[in-house]
């Protein structure tokens, strides 16, 4: 048996390679993947060849090394079952399903530590979830919606769902997201939102004003377009939060700062899930994340946001999907069978 790991090897180029099983250190599990979930955002940057190649693919996760230059293999969202064990780890990890933040690859080894024990009444394809999930937690607790407030949400990829379905379950006064695909704008309502609309026909200040009565006192911009971002500040009124959970890669943004932005106090802030805010951190350990993950997962309606699985060895056709017709996925699933 040998074990398949997916590459990046060049703009809109995948390939998938061949090398041996590898085997657990006496400290180690070896894991057996089942799915991993395309992470829609930063690997489209990747496939596309927007991302800065000389920034680390992930300075806080210990599973993922190097930077962003070709060819490199990545991904975070992988559910598995152990298959092995070292010599210093507990035979009861055998046959645990488990997630973790690893690339797209048929086979790993890690201590037991950096891995999710998957719950029982959790499946494996919603587990897939755990790290988008995880990813809306953050926004949430970083944007800090408040009772009665109007909140608009840009983008209704898979984060942005996610995110929105958290928020509908806030006692806001509106709840306003925009998306450019048709599928994405109904899953959006169906999880909550007051009214989902297409930013290609409705402006975004325009379109929160005319569902909401004023303009948001919060904003995610969440969609991965770096002109959105104007959109946002437009959107929000005195004294609001925009919060920037987008990563552009190297795709530059001109910002028009010269409107209301100023007088109107408006703070912009980044959030992304490897960290979190120093204020939190006392209380917000990150496997309390995870105990509020598993507990949403469990709660929300997300079977209809998993659209498409491809095997392994066909994850061109998966990148291609998102890259071409974006109209008709929203979560793509990537399959291992045995080998």
């Amino acid at each position: 048996m040998s074990a398949r790991t997916l590459y990046f090897t060049a703009p809109q180029t995948v390939a998938v390679r061949r090398h041996t099983l590898p085997e657990p250190s006496p400290d180690e599990v070896r894991v057996q993947t089942l799915v991993s979930a395309i992470s829609a955002g930063t690997e489209g940057l990747l496939y596309r060849g927007d991302a800065p190649s000389n920034l680390p693919a992930d300075s806080e996760l210990e599973t993922i090394d190097g930077d962003f230059s070709f060819p490199l293999s990545y991904g975070y969202a992988t559910v598995g079952e152990v298959t092995a064990v070292g010599e210093n780890v507990a035979e009861s990890w055998l046959e645990r399903r488990v997630f973790a933040y690893v690339p797209h690859q048929s086979h790993f080894c890690v201590a037991p530590d950096e891995l999710l024990v998957v719950p029982d009444n959790i499946s494996t394809r919603e587990a897939a979830l755990v790290a988008n999930l995880e990813t809306a937690v953050t926004f949430l607790l970083d944007g800090a919606p408040l009772l009665g407030e109007r909140v608009t949400v840009l983008g209704q990829g898979v984060v942005g769902l996610l995110t929105t379905a958290l928020l509908a379950e806030m006692p806001l006064e509106t709840l306003v997201t925009f998306d450019a695909h048709e599928r994405r704008r109904q899953r959006s309502e169906s999880l909550g939102a007051d009214e989902s609309l297409d930013p290609t026909v409705t402006g975004i200040r325009d379109g929160v004003e005319a569902v909401a009565g004023k303009r948001a006192d919060l904003t995610y911009e969440l969609s991965g377009n770096p002109d959105a971002l104007d959109g946002a500040i437009a959107a929000t009124g005195f004294d609001g939060r925009v919060i920037v959970g987008s990563w552009y890669g190297t795709k530059p943004t001109t910002l028009d700062l010269g409107g209301h932005f100023h007088r109107d106090r408006l703070e912009i802030s980044s959030s992304q899930v490897s960290t979190i805010d120093p204020s939190l951190r006392g209380r917000w350990s990150r496997e309390r994340r995870h105990e509020v993950v598993w507990d949403w997962l469990r709660q929300l309606e997300i079977d209809p946001l998993l659209t498409h699985e491809f095997s392994l060895e066909e994850a061109d056709q998966a990148y291609e999907l998102l890259e071409e017709r974006p109209d008709e996925a929203i979560q793509v699933l990537l399959t291992y069978g045995t080998d």
